[in-house]
């Protein structure tokens, strides 16, 4: 793969980060709080949800590794998140819930938009060669992307998503016990990232098969 592929990545990378962090924002205004408006973050430029590491430096690094040692590609990167103040949510625990839920969704939602348009693509001009293929890539790219973001950010792991719907879920003392573990939440990422990490991104593969297949058709992996 190289830089041109990466190029193609970032418009959908961009697109699939400031839809999640949006969905985040909108909800909580729903659910009673309206902070992520008061900071400017309720909007779709995405230069609001920029975060110098997550959204730059790391896919950055990631990309330069990759073409310079001719291995596999890998492509992750994350947004500034979005504020929510729990005090002014109207039922704090289930609104968190719907919250955290949100963003996945978003991505999903997202995945399944790109596929749509990826079918519609091919079924005009059938599988593309040349700079055609671009936009089909490109295409294919927000499907991947999308779904990678959304599997991930649904592992039961602080600080994901995942962990916040799962400590909504489960009662109050035992809610409790788990939004005790948020203030590690970093180091237990990592570690949990690393010690498992053949097993979470098993898991994560299983789930971009299977909906990049359901959203785009069997034609997704020519593209990626």
């Amino acid at each position: 793969m190289g830089l041109e592929r990466f190029l193609l990545l970032i418009p959908p990378f961009i697109f699939a980060i400031t839809i999640h962090e949006y969905a985040h924002g909108w909800v909580a205004e729903r659910r009673g709080d309206p902070t992520a408006r008061y900071m400017g973050r309720l909007t779709f430029n995405p230069i609001a949800h920029i975060d110098p590491f997550g959204t730059v430096l790391l896919p950055l690094a990631l990309i330069l590794i990759s073409i310079g040692t001719r291995g596999a590609p890998f492509f992750f990167g994350y947004a500034k998140p979005v504020p929510v103040d729990v005090y002014n949510l109207r039922n704090p625990k289930q609104d968190m819930v719907w919250i955290s839920l949100s963003g996945p969704l978003s991505n999903m939602c997202g995945a399944l938009g790109a596929g749509i348009v990826f079918r519609l693509l091919l079924a005009v001009t059938g599988v593309p060669e040349g700079p055609l293929a671009a936009i089909h890539t490109m295409f294919a790219y927000a499907v991947y992307i999308n779904l990678l973001l959304a599997a991930f950010n649904l592992l039961p792991v602080p600080p994901l998503d995942g962990f916040h719907i799962l400590c909504g879920l489960l009662p109050d003392e035992a809610a409790g016990v788990c939004r005790g573990l948020e203030r590690h939440g970093f180091f237990i990422l990592i570690a949990v990232l690393f010690l498992g990490r053949f097993l979470i991104w098993g898991i994560i593969g299983v789930f971009i098969a299977i909906f990049g297949t359901l959203f785009a058709g069997p034609w997704l992996g020519q593209f990626l």
